[in-house]
């Protein structure tokens, strides 16, 4: 059997703002790397054999915090990182909305359509999600693998490991540093947890946020 920890990265001024992130390399700010050391203590004891990460710097410093607690290396992959937004990229929710209204309005009515000027499709993250964790059933017997990424991918590939398609993006929440468990065993993908955020309380009231 084999565990797989999929995890959002802590926050970043982009996911305060609502700013469209994508594969800019935006650095995780004073409460994500917080929130990163927390959900490190949180995970401590838990037997992580392999961290895979995004090499996007927000990713790759969540993963690095978790993997100090257990003195192995994050593995880095392109496989992982965040959509590609396109024109989308570096700009606001607001502004999104006031310039590319029509295809805006598609995104939250039906994702998996949307094709974003300059960007990737959700098919297109999904293809690159589950080439890698096809690569984790086939290299792991047992133990327990963390994957660090984005919002994007983690959706996509818990619609896919679930056997939903891409349409049910938003049927699916998932905050930052939120973490969702699978195991797999006989050939199936089971959730056994989803968007625990637990760890964090000690922060205060402040609301956690999906986007």
């Amino acid at each position: 059997m084999i565990t797989i920890i999929l995890i959002r990265h802590g926050e970043t001024d982009w996911n305060r703002e609502k700013i469209f992130r994508g594969q800019a390399d935006v650095t995780l700010n004073r409460r994500g790397l917080n929130q990163a050391w927390l959900l490190a203590k949180y995970l401590a004891k838990v037997p992580i054999t392999n961290i895979y990460s995004s090499p996007l710097k927000r990713a790759l410093k969540t993963a690095e915090v978790i993997a100090n607690y257990h003195h192995i290396k994050v593995e880095q992959t392109a496989a992982l990182t965040d959509i590609n937004y396109g024109v989308w990229q570096g700009m606001s929710e607001h502004l999104v909305r006031e310039q590319y209204g029509q295809l805006f309005e598609q995104w939250l009515q039906s994702p998996h359509l949307v094709k974003i000027p300059q960007g990737e499709t959700l098919d297109d993250v999904r293809q690159r999600g589950l080439g890698l964790i096809d690569h984790i059933v086939k290299v792991h017997d047992s133990g327990t693998v963390a994957l660090v990424s984005h919002r994007v991918m983690n959706k996509v590939l818990i619609c896919a490991l679930l056997g939903l398609d891409s349409s049910h993006f938003w049927n699916i929440k998932l905050d930052t540093c939120g973490i969702s468990t699978f195991i797999y065993m006989n050939e199936k993908f089971i959730l056994t947890r989803h968007n625990d955020t637990s760890f964090l309380k000690q922060m205060g009231n402040l609301k956690e946020d999906d986007f």
